[in-house]
């Protein structure tokens, strides 16, 4: 670096901490939209708005993401693209916080003297040894506001589709290994983006466990509820009748297929899952009705219980067809949230036991608020024309049911 530059970097600093920090955060603002648009067109090929034959990409708006800095906090608008996404991990750096997350849980445990071989093995690797308890305190006092904001936040706008499972994770308690389960809320919110919508530590998966994690998201603005997709246990179940009443449940027909899997026999379950799965290959619900009558009258000769679950769940795993046949294949079942819950797993199994329960929730929080920063900047995980064919699609229904 040259003399020059390092004073011209002296003065910086001593212009960030002068006493004109709405001039500075507003003149760093701009900086950083101009960084960003040299950016975009360069993924783009072009400049905003120009014909160009080298164009390999176009604009399609932007989303709103908060950048914290010395200065204070700046609203970055990052621009989107039609083709793929745009992430500026340059400006950016979406892993950060959960980084930070995971090495003070881990850095916990060794402090804990609690954490097995293999995360002693990476505590070391992080030069975490020397980590007294009240600097691995300070971390986590830091950590925890972040995920506290998050989880508390406000829930703006409509979420016609919600997702709800849980996973389980080994927390120490009172020198104790026991299980505890992890609630886990996404949505698609009215413009066809992705959200997390909660998250909570549980004992268990009870009725009042899910019960309280519902009016919680209600507390927080949660509205607009059209369809509620789950496994059909039973705790989850009734919390959904009981806060979401009047909301359509959308059972899971991956679950639905392996719980009548369950009741026939190993050497058979090839022919009765085709015979199932021919069920929602259909595109209509009059189809999918008739390759279930079918399917029934199969399973009642040899398999009464298979038929019976058949007969009992039908309405809830054929809901779907109620609603745009663009949106079938993703809300029939729970696969969108079982994919995030995946890796999840994969994060925290290399922690094996969490020290304490509130470890978890850092931990766990921290990479689901970096998830939905990065659904925020990604493609719409349905297209806005579809959306709208939705509300027209909830409007006929509710003309049907009022007629």
């Amino acid at each position: 670096m040259t003399h020059r530059n390092v004073e011209l970097m002296q003065l910086v600093g001593k212009a960030l901490e002068s006493e004109h920090g709405d001039v500075l955060r507003e003149l760093l603002g701009d900086v950083i939209r101009q960084a960003l648009d040299a950016d975009v067109n360069a993924v783009c090929n072009a400049e905003y708005g120009e014909r160009s034959v080298d164009r390999s990409n176009s604009r399609n708006g932007y989303r709103s993401r908060p950048l914290e800095t010395r200065l204070g906090s700046i609203d970055v608008e990052i621009p989107r693209v039609r083709k793929g996404s745009y992430y500026p991990n340059w400006l950016l750096q979406p892993r950060r916080r959960w980084e930070q997350a995971f090495v003070n849980v881990v850095s916990e445990a060794y402090v804990q003297g609690v954490s097995t071989r293999k995360v002693e093995a990476l505590v070391e690797s992080m030069g975490a040894r020397g980590m007294s308890k009240s600097e691995v305190s300070r971390m986590a006092a830091v950590l925890d506001e972040q995920v506290d904001a998050f989880r508390s936040r406000t829930l703006e706008g409509e979420f016609p589709y919600m997702w709800l499972d849980a996973m389980y994770v080994k927390v120490r308690e009172n020198g104790r290994v026991v299980s505890r389960a992890v609630l886990v809320a996404i949505g698609v919110n009215g413009e066809g983006e992705r959200e997390v919508l909660g998250v909570q530590v549980a004992r268990t998966e009870m009725e009042s466990s899910w019960r309280e994690f519902l009016r919680d998201l209600m507390g927080r603005g949660l509205k607009g509820v059209k369809l509620v997709i789950s496994d059909a246990h039973e705790g989850l179940r009734s919390a959904i009748t009981a806060v979401l009443n009047g909301v359509t449940w959308q059972r899971c027909y991956v679950h639905f297929i392996r719980n009548v899997l369950d009741q026939i026999p190993r050497s058979q379950r090839g022919m009765v899952a085709a015979l199932i799965r021919n069920v929602f290959h259909q595109t209509t619900l009059e189809h999918a009705r008739e390759a279930m009558t079918k399917a029934i009258a199969v399973l009642e000769t040899k398999w009464p219980k298979a038929a019976a679950l058949c007969v009992g769940g039908e309405d809830d795993v054929l809901a779907y067809f109620a609603f745009p046949e663009s949106h079938r294949r993703q809300i029939r079942s729970t696969n969108p949230l079982e994919r995030l819950n995946k890796e999840l797993r994969r994060r925290v199994r290399v922690v094996g036991i969490f020290p304490t329960q509130p470890s978890v929730l850092r931990l766990v929080g921290m990479l689901l608020a970096e998830q939905d920063d990065e659904w925020k900047v990604g493609r719409r995980y349905f297209s806005v024309a579809s959306m709208a064919q939705l509300q027209g699609t909830l409007l006929a229904l509710e003309d049907r049911d009022a007629a």
